[in-house]
């Protein structure tokens, strides 16, 4: 049987008439009156559904509100059915959980199940009464076909497209000039504090104007940097954590133990008080959020630098006052900025753009007002339709019909309303759903998408099938700029971490509050639904400690809650009421996220339906419930707390449990062969664990991903039996795991493992934490790994060229860290020869990190080296400057010819003044020469551990300023 599915069209109709059919089988053998009824009700459902489905394929504006009235009500009994048969099956199933019961307990249960179904045919009848009056009702005051008003083509429906196209910032269209106009701003020689304002309408761009400046301006002109969004509804603590985790981590790591607003405010103050700084805030939405901003930020004469974005003109002036301030407004792009955005998105160029359809590409884009948001959301609606004329009219046409009288703010919202419509039902319920996430979360994909399967948001046969699907329907979502892609897999087909617009996200809010299809907390209060009081996805975005005895009493017999997020700081809500409201037994998810306290999870029997379940506990010590066995549905089990000591014995009974992640500290228990289902596993530290847990790992063949700590020392005492365990136990999932990251482990220990692969090529993609002493005798074994697109690896000791020959050959690899430990300069015994990357071999390589840290070596790009490297990073050691002569540490950089982004770490360790310089210039230089202009991003370590002192330059190479 297929999936259940829920949709924000139809509620959950298509699970309810599945679901229904189940209970026709001989599973229940329910009496033949009630099985009439079932049939009569799946009748009556299929109708409903059918319309239902014609209804959501039109515009709001084309539905009569007596139809919206009844498609709000049959959504919201869709509901109410579904959780009756859940609650039913739930019952009629009580104790074949994982525990074996004894005949008696059985025999009770029989006897206890045969009145529940007596009652099942009464809550047939009742459902089937509810849903003949529903009908009923549509034909005595309306017909829904007469209620379908006369309306424009409706767009044709678009399959899932191939990964999104991603721009790159370089390519930004209109941005060069208020880019340079605000630099210019910021740029003065001297240094009074100033501050740069940046307002105007959502989705003109302001914040991709801001985030050019941040990162155009030469980091070695400020001490500090950091980077904060405010958004509508602001958390101060979270904003002012997120500022510390940039200018000082020792500071960060402190703040945990504050606990008010005031001691944060004086944290960052006292970091800030004598430096230079650089600060981006972003999104700000009133003059109070900005004042209790500008309290933490001090006003010196170290020429420090803010630039702020707003939409609110009243704002920007509040962020002019009593400091030397300028304020910019966004513009519009030009018509010929537009069109170049515009074709981009449809075409390689606009010369591509046959004669006809530019001159309706002109109409199309005066409608979109110079708004790129607007431009890129009508590229994205017109990217897979067919490049002919009449279909571009069409689009106009419904575009005309929906903006024109209206602001451009209200005419951005009426074309994402359209975009909105043109979506397949799928995919607009996986739209509405990123309402549960608070404005500017970045969100993470494979979260997202377990999220999406575990409440029946994806249709499919199979879990493995369903979260592929969920792929396709996220990457149709970026293709049609609905989202935005903020982190890129190494091959860049992969959205690995997205966000959503502001703009588009108060849009996506409004229909699902509307649909009722999320109910959300954001600081203001619930949101409220006209046509129904009924809670089904409920999301609390911001502290609700003050309320949250109120919001328990709300909630508490909330037995249709389907899904519950909770984010922030809600230690209150969690801690001491959490047992009031997680009591649903049609609960299928649950994310906490946060600082939340100590969770209970109550009363586990009646969360049988739940398959996600996710508790990120930062700061405080928990445990799961020694019955967790009754979870039998769950899939999902992500309690990845610091202080969680261990897990239940009972967890080796979840059946159908597919990932299970914890934190390295977390002991498990012996019997984790038993948990077959098992493909995702991380992160455990083997040297807590025991022999037989270590034995029973080896035991899981469908396992595809394991993260583990395997330290180099342990207290244990058959230290040699527990070693040969794991080399065993890696030996055998080494033959079907796609994905290892092994993490302090023995040196050479990862390669016995890998000895008895090299007959057969092991599936393995991704390879992380190979550590090892001598490259070059590793040779078979990594040779072997002819599937690995991503290699991360620790050489401690001699890596020729043989061994870097053998890196280079292989043929799928896409990403490349190399990390050479520290060693004493000049040891004679370690050879590293990557001064020279030559033409042969990285022939697909996009990305590549060096580490040298302490080694004395330098690096040279020969002619035709990685053909096609996008990402560089390197970790220079800046005393070795001119060691190696004019060139400095890195030479052949122009050699890059795919090159699109620079990253060097300038480690200043015993170095001088002169040598920093120096090798910085070079850096600046060469990416300021090279044909791809690649973004440049350079941080520095060790400051405070500079040498005083002369300078260490050749005197032939001296530098005599006139």
């Amino acid at each position: 049987m297929a999936e259940m599915i829920s949709s924000a069209a139809t509620g959950v109709l298509g699970s309810v008439i599945d679901k229904l059919a189940a209970m026709l089988t001989d599973k229940y053998n329910l009496a033949r009156d009630v099985k009439e009824g079932i049939r009569s009700l799946q009748d009556e459902l299929r109708t409903m559904e059918a319309m239902l489905l014609r209804l959501e394929d039109k515009d709001d504006d084309h539905i009569d509100p007596l139809a919206k009235d009844w498609r709000s009500k049959v959504r919201e009994l869709s509901y109410d059915i579904e959780d009756c048969i859940d609650r039913f099956v739930l019952n009629h199933s009580h104790g074949d959980g994982g525990s074996t019961a004894n005949f008696v307990h059985k025999a009770i249960q029989m006897v206890k199940t045969l009145f529940k179904d007596r009652g099942i045919a009464e809550e047939i009848r009742r459902l089937k009464r509810l849903v003949s009056e529903q009908n009923e009702r549509g034909k005595r005051y309306y017909d829904i076909n007469q209620c379908l008003l006369a309306s424009s083509s409706q767009p044709v429906l678009l399959d899932p497209r191939a990964p999104s196209l991603f721009q790159e910032a370089r390519d930004l269209v209109g941005i060069d000039a208020p880019r340079e106009e605000i630099i210019s701003l910021l740029r003065c020689e001297d240094k009074e504090h100033k501050v740069v304002s940046i307002y105007g309408i959502g989705g003109q761009g302001k914040t991709t104007l801001a985030m050019e400046v941040y990162h155009e301006i030469t980091e070695a002109a400020f001490d500090r940097r950091a980077f904060v969004s405010v958004s509508q509804t602001p958390d101060m603590k979270k904003l002012l954590r997120d500022i510390l985790s940039q200018i000082s981590k020792s500071h960060f790591d402190q703040s945990q133990m504050l606990e008010t607003v005031e001691q944060l405010i004086r944290t960052v103050k006292e970091c800030l008080k004598d430096k230079r700084y650089f600060i981006w805030i972003d999104d700000i939405w009133s003059v109070s959020a900005w004042e209790l901003v500008r309290s933490a930020l001090p006003v010196n004469d170290n020429g420090s630098r803010i630039i702020t974005t707003t939409r609110i003109e009243a704002v920007a002036k509040s962020c002019s006052i009593g400091i030397a301030a300028q304020m910019y407004q966004a513009k519009p792009l030009s018509h010929e900025d537009s069109q170049r955005l515009f074709f981009k998105r449809l075409f390689l160029s606009g010369d591509d753009c046959h004669p006809d359809l530019r001159k309706v590409s002109d109409d199309i884009l005066k409608k979109c007002c110079g708004l790129p948001l607007a431009i890129i959301s009508i590229a994205g609606l017109l990217a897979n339709r067919r490049k002919v004329v009449e279909v571009w009219v069409n689009v106009l046409r419904s575009i005309a019909a929906a903006v024109d009288k209206d602001s451009p703010i209200d005419k951005m919202k009426r074309i994402l309303l359209l975009s909105y419509f043109d979506l397949p039902h799928h995919i607009k319920s996986c739209l509405l759903y990123l309402s549960v996430f608070p404005e500017d979360s970045l969100i993470d994909c494979q979260q997202l998408i377990l999220l999406w399967v575990a409440e029946g948001l994806i249709p499919g046969q199979d879990r493995e099938s369903m979260e592929q699907l969920g792929r396709s329907y996220l990457n149709e979502l970026i293709n049609r700029s609905l989202v935005q892609p903020t982190k890129v897999g190494e091959h860049g087909a992969t959205v690995k971490q997205c966000r959503v617009h502001d703009v588009i996200l108060e849009f996506i809010v409004s229909k699902a509050v509307e649909d009722n299809f999320v109910t959300i907390w954001n600081g203001n209060g619930f949101s409220k639904n006209s046509s129904s009081n009924k809670i089904r996805r409920l999301s609390i975005q911001k502290d609700i400690s003050s309320r949250a005895e109120e919001t328990a009493k709300m909630i508490k017999n909330g037995a249709q809650i389907r899904s519950i997020n909770i984010f922030g700081s809600n230690s209150v809500l969690v801690n001491k009421h959490a047992t009031e409201f997680l009591n649903s037994q049609v609960l299928r998810m649950l994310n906490i996220e946060g600082e939340v306290g100590e969770c209970s999870l109550g009363n586990v029997k009646s969360l049988g339906q739940l398959k996600f379940l996710r508790i990120d506990n930062k700061f405080k010590a928990s445990k799961l419930p020694e019955d967790i066995e009754k979870l039998q549905r769950l899939e999902t089990l992500n309690v990845r707390w610091q202080f969680l000591e261990k897990l239940p014995a009972s967890i080796i009974q979840l059946q159908k449990l597919v990932r299970l992640l914890v934190h390295e500290l977390v002991r498990l228990p012996d019997g984790i062969g038993s948990l077959q289902a098992l493909e995702e596993l991380s992160s455990i530290n083997l040297g807590i664990q025991s022999v037989k847990f270590i034995q029973g790992l080896g035991d899981l063949t469908n396992l595809k991903l394991l993260k583990i700590d395997w330290p180099c020392s342990t207290e244990l005492r058959d230290m040699k039996d527990h070693k040969e365990a794991c080399i065993s136990m890696l030996s055998r999932l080494f033959r079907h795991l796609r994905e290892l990251h092994v993490w302090q482990s023995y040196p050479n220990a990862t390669c016995s493992f890998m000895v008895p692969c090299v007959p057969t090529p092991p599936p393995l993609r991704k390879l992380v934490g190979l550590d090892i002493h001598n490259l070059n005798r590793v040779g078979p074994q990594i040779s072997s790994l002819v599937n690995l697109t991503r290699l991360h690896i620790f050489v401690r000791g001699e890596a020729g060229k043989e061994g870097i020959n053998i890196l280079a050959s292989l043929p799928m690899l896409l990403s490349l860290t190399v990390v050479l430990p520290n060693g004493e300069e000049g040891d004679s015994g370690i050879v590293y020869p990557w001064n020279a990357i030559n033409p042969q071999g990285f022939q697909r390589l996009l990305k590549f990190h060096l580490h040298y840290y302490w080694w004395d070596a330098a690096l040279e790009f020969e002619p035709g080296a990685m053909p096609k490297l996008e990402r560089l990073k390197l970790h220079l050691m800046a005393r070795f400057q001119f060691k190696f002569g004019e060139g400095g540490l890195v030479l052949g950089l122009q050699n890059l010819a795919g090159l699109k982004h620079l990253a060097i770490d300038i480690n200043y360790s015993t170095a001088v003044a002169d040598e920093v310089e120096a090798l910085e210039d070079d850096i600046r230089g060469a990416a300021a020469v090279h044909p791809n202009r690649p973004i440049l991003q350079i941080q520095r370590i060790h400051q405070d551990w500079m040498a005083q002192g002369c300078s260490r330059r050749p005197s032939d190479h001296a530098i005599v300023e006139a």
